[in-house]
């Protein structure tokens, strides 16, 4: 049980690190970011097709016949937890960059994390084809929800989206997605063959996406436009974020009247936040001076919830085994 209570214990953890770091000490800018920019959007294209080659289409559909889970689902993910983050992005203003405090809004459109919500299921002895389904239906679902949905709640404050981000949006993500769709009767097995360097490419894509956009908030001072109490506000309110988002998906389940092995799933699956599709669309919302402010609450979240998610999940195995319950 060491093992997974390891700060590191995720290798995303270790990634996000080195690619913010990397961004402090030796950004791209001036005429490298250009092709720092281009090397992104080729990584991205490549990520979500394949997403789209490892998504089966039955599991998709399994997902959607049970609709007492994945409706709530759908609707917590993109209902409650983008009002939540709304009303912290309004707290946060007072404290924090104007573009930071947005970002409490766009993390909360994000989708769920579709690997470490299936592996913390797992761990702590939750529905794992349910978490697979449920958060891959939420993924999927978010490469056309998010943005819409981000440009709705973020109203003149956001950043223009316009039909340039609506194409790149397109091209990026939906056109290698959709093309990954058709050709999986050919390669799912392949990639099922092959995790562990799948895993490894999201991991990869999306240090590079990271890096280049703390690469854009550093050339434009990000570390000077934070005092000690910005940061520490940031980090308070990123951390009452992850428990109202941990507690509201546990009670949720509960009010659902989910037997508790769909309850962990609809935990993880509700309470997690993908970075696999945030820093990726983030890059191509927003320009690199700008995305780099926005990703900011999304990074710490990420980060926090990869370091709470396995004690968390060991704490329910635990419980479980004990024949007891957390409420």
């Amino acid at each position: 049980m060491r093992r997974h209570l390891s700060l590191f214990a995720d290798p995303m953890i270790a990634v996000l690190i080195l690619a913010t770091a990397l961004a402090i000490l030796l950004p791209a800018s001036g005429d490298a970011r250009p092709a720092a920019q281009g090397v992104s959007n080729a990584a991205i294209f490549v990520l979500f097709l394949v997403n789209g080659m490892r998504i089966a289409r039955g599991e998709i559909a399994r997902g959607l016949a049970n609709w007492r889970f994945f409706l709530p689902l759908f609707a917590w993910v993109f209902g409650a937890m983008p009002l939540i983050g709304l009303g912290l992005s309004g707290l946060a203003a007072g404290f924090v960059p104007p573009l930071v405090a947005l970002g409490f809004v766009f993390l909360g459109t994000l989708p769920s994390t579709v690997q470490s919500a299936t592996s913390y299921t797992s761990l702590a002895g939750g529905n794992v084809a349910l978490s697979v389904v449920g958060a891959a239906l939420i993924n999927m679902a978010g490469v056309f929800v998010t943005a819409p949905l981000f440009a709705s709640l973020a109203g003149s404050a956001s950043v223009d989206i316009g039909s340039d981000a609506i194409i790149r949006i397109g091209l990026i993500l939906v056109l290698p997605f959709v093309i990954g769709q058709a050709v999986q009767g050919w390669t799912l097995r392949w990639l099922r063959e092959r995790k562990g360097e799948v895993a490894w490419l999201d991991r990869l894509v999306i240090g590079i996406a990271v890096y280049v956009a703390f690469s854009g908030a550093v050339e434009q001072g990000l570390g000077a436009m934070f005092s000690a109490a910005g940061w520490a506000a940031l980090i308070g309110l990123v951390l009452i974020y992850l428990v109202a988002a941990t507690g509201g998906a546990w009670i949720t389940g509960g009010v659902l009247g989910l037997v508790r092995q769909d309850r962990i799933s609809f935990l993880f699956a509700g309470a997690q936040k993908s970075v696999a599709i945030g820093a990726p669309l983030a890059a191509i919302l927003f320009a690199p001076e700008v995305a780099g402010f926005v990703i900011a609450p999304l990074l710490l979240y990420h980060l926090i919830q990869l370091m709470i998610a396995a004690p968390l999940a060991a704490l329910l195995a635990d419980r479980q085994r004990a024949g007891q319950d957390l409420g």
